[in-house]
């Protein structure tokens, strides 16, 4: 079997490569599977810190449960290439799909929080992979005509399927284990896309490496960013509606909440997007950082008010957050030379994890002292080191020149970096990983 998942020739009939021409339409089952996928995400991060709330366990217990997901989604970004070499990228799509099923039956079994927690880390294992396996499958297939317009559709398809899956909330009982069968359903319905597709598989993809010194030297703000967007955005996505339960909102109210966050990526990020092609990045870099600032001093005013102003907070709020994602991204990408990219994306990958997982875990700690409106005082005291650091930079550094950078890409925080990134990471010496790329 490993001969056979070694050797991707494609099959008469399919598309890309030297095969058939790869048209749009093609690749609507990775976008259909993803966002069915979606769906039951969305639901499932909604029912979660309800269904704990309503049992009477503290805050804590859900907070942890986040931390866990960032866990395994860290997992992921090393060991996601090692089994795509092993099997190929359609056989690792659906078992990291069986894998959330897995999850989602956990969950719907008993209220434990133990065995959530090992759920949970299992569900972010799988959803990182998807996503690392889903947009490298994308971009190998994708002629460059259509390739920014297909992967928007990608992004938008599952920030909108994601909304519209925590709003599904509001019509669940979540006393009983509704939430989590229709989780699994949706869950297993997206296998099939890709089962039944005519995509060739991609080759096997090579090996990328961290490295950190390089990447801070080729671009310091793309990393800080991302130390930051990593933490932020699972930070605010996951406790906002730990703190809505925990300050009495009711379910209907967080399940309109989950829903308006994620438009709020679509409403931030292109007209961002679109004036950081036009001038410096870095001051649409400190423009979403101030966002995120004011969004969280102005979150914890708004507890207890109006359920409009609340949703247009956390709108705004968590579009700026999922905008400095996508900003950091153009920003390494507009300085790093074609042969450092592939390094350089891969670090970034891994600020953005490991940020994602410190952060969170650390704002657990801060809630069980606080309360749950500690990832505001968290999330205010980030996006201000970050403002600060970048503003600093802007003083010492010199733009990139206009004819030097890269078209702006909406990409959701919620997801991987998109192509070759994450794949078998060795840490080692910059240099010699210079001098092999420049040998191949």
């Amino acid at each position: 079997m490993n001969d056979q998942a070694q050797t991707f020739q494609p099959m008469e009939g399919e598309y890309g490569g030297d095969a058939l021409p790869t048209p749009a339409i093609a690749v609507t089952s990775i976008i259909l599977s993803l966002g069915v996928l979606a769906i039951a995400n969305g639901l499932m991060f909604a029912f979660i810190p309800l269904r704990l709330s309503a049992e009477g366990f503290s805050p804590t217990w859900a907070g942890s449960i986040l931390t866990a997901l960032a866990a395994g989604g860290m997992a992921a970004c090393f060991m996601t290439g090692h089994l795509v070499r092993r099997v190929g990228h359609a056989r690792v799509f659906m078992t990291l799909t069986a894998i959330i099923i897995l999850s989602n039956a956990v969950i719907g079994m008993e209220t434990n929080p133990y065995l959530w927690l090992v759920a949970r880390m299992l569900y972010g294992f799988a959803m990182n992979g998807l996503f690392i396996v889903a947009q490298s499958w994308l971009n190998d297939v994708l002629e460059n005509d259509i390739r920014g317009r297909v992967l928007a559709i990608f992004y938008v398809t599952y920030v909108v399927a994601l909304g519209v899956g925590s709003y599904g909330i509001s019509y669940i009982d979540i006393s009983g284990n509704t939430a989590p069968v229709i989780g699994v359903v949706f869950a297993a319905i997206s296998i099939i896309p890709v089962g039944l597709t005519r995509l060739r598989p991609p080759p096997p993809p090579e090996t990328a490496s961290i490295a950190l010194n390089l990447a801070w030297q080729v671009s310091p703000v793309g990393v800080a960013g991302m130390l930051a967007v990593g933490g932020l955005s699972v930070m605010v996505a996951g406790f906002a509606p730990i703190h809505a339960a925990a300050t009495g909102l009711t379910q209907s109210e967080i399940a309109l909440l989950m829903f308006a966050m994620p438009l709020g990526t679509i409403l931030i990020q292109v007209p961002f997007g679109w004036l950081s092609d036009r001038m410096d990045r870095r001051y649409m870099m400190v423009a979403a950082g101030a966002l995120v600032f004011l969004g969280g001093l102005l979150a914890a005013r708004a507890d207890g008010g109006s359920i409009m102003l609340l949703l247009a907070v956390y709108m705004i709020w968590s579009g700026a957050t999922e905008t400095i994602f996508s900003l950091s991204s153009a920003h390494a990408g507009d300085r790093a030379q074609k042969k450092d990219l592939v390094s350089v994306s891969s670090t970034l990958l891994f600020a953005w994890s490991l940020s994602g997982f410190i952060i969170p875990g650390g704002t657990t700690v801060l809630t069980a002292v606080v309360g749950t409106q500690a990832f505001m005082y968290v999330a205010i005291f980030v996006a201000l080191l970050l403002v600060a650091f970048i503003i600093w930079r802007i003083r010492i550094a010199e733009a990139t020149p206009a004819d030097e950078t890269v078209d702006f890409a909406p990409l959701p925080a919620q997801a991987p970096l998109p192509a070759e990134l994450a794949y078998e990471y060795e840490v080692g010496d910059e240099e010699e990983f210079r001098a092999a790329a420049e040998s191949r």
